[in-house]
């Protein structure tokens, strides 16, 4: 039987994923490959095969047939919740609503893999690619057409790593907000949560008994993670004006990049 990945002239690149390319997958899959090969193989986004990965079994748990139903299962209900779903709101800039519900799911796969939970990853990935930066709890709702007790769980756990803050506004109602600083208070905190180990490790150099394997051991780690943790901090302090560049087009059609920071 030829190799999949030999076959020529069958799969193109762009759009929605074929069965073939599923079939490609888990060759590669098997043959222990990392997404980025894959990708490279397909001629496809490495985050197009991280979400199809991710959502359908895992690494280990890939079947293309069963992937390939899958997803001709959540296009059709898509289709029957359009009324409701995000698809069906008018879309600014004459974006591609399709293309931008795509590009949010991928967004969500890669925030899941980096360790954030689904609902959590939704969210944020909604308010993120909001031009406003900021929902309520009923429209993120609407859009992701969950719950609001969801979305406010789903908030309380962004606040608590930096990541989304809650604000008023004219008319009192509580939005969920993502702004230009959220980067870099994420960054820094977690450059942060490095300090309470960096500590105790140094306490246990003096129990344990300085020079002593065990010691050394706790001591190396612990002059890592303070290295580490400083270039980060300094790393996200010599940064943090790109957090605030804007995009002006001059009148000959020219990109050109400012800071609204004061």
């Amino acid at each position: 039987m030829e190799h999949p990945w030999g076959m020529k002239g069958v799969v193109m690149p762009g759009g929605r994923l074929t069965q073939q390319e599923r079939q490609q997958i888990a060759v590669g899959l098997a043959d222990g490959l990392a997404y980025a090969e894959i990708a490279r193989r397909l001629d496809r986004p490495t985050s197009t095969i991280t979400r199809e990965v991710t959502r359908n079994g895992g690494p280990t748990g890939y079947r293309a047939d069963l992937a390939h139903r899958a997803t001709q299962q959540r296009t059709h209900q898509r289709r029957q919740a359009a009324p409701l779903g995000p698809q069906a709101l008018p879309q600014p800039y004459g974006r591609d609503a399709e293309a931008v519900r795509d590009y949010q799911e991928t967004l969500t796969t890669v925030l899941m893999t980096s360790g954030l939970p689904k609902m959590m990853a939704r969210v944020l990935g909604c308010l993120y690619t909001t031009d406003t930066g900021s929902l309520t709890a009923s429209e993120l709702a609407q859009r992701l057409q969950v719950s609001p007790a969801s979305i406010s769980k789903a908030i309380t756990f962004l606040e608590s790593l930096d990541l989304a803050r809650r604000e008023r506004d004219e008319r009192r109602r509580e939005r969920y907000v993502v702004d230009d600083d959220l980067w870099y208070r994420s960054m820094i905190r977690s450059a942060r949560a490095n300090d309470q180990f960096i500590e105790t490790a140094r306490q246990g150099v003096g129990i344990l008994g300085r020079g002593t394997p065990a010691a050394t051991r706790l001591e190396n780690a612990a002059r890592f993670l303070a290295f580490v943790s400083e270039g980060l901090i300094r790393a996200a302090e010599q940064g943090r004006e790109v957090l605030y560049t804007r995009t002006e087009t001059t009148p000959d059609g020219t990109a050109t990049p400012r800071s609204d920071r004061a």
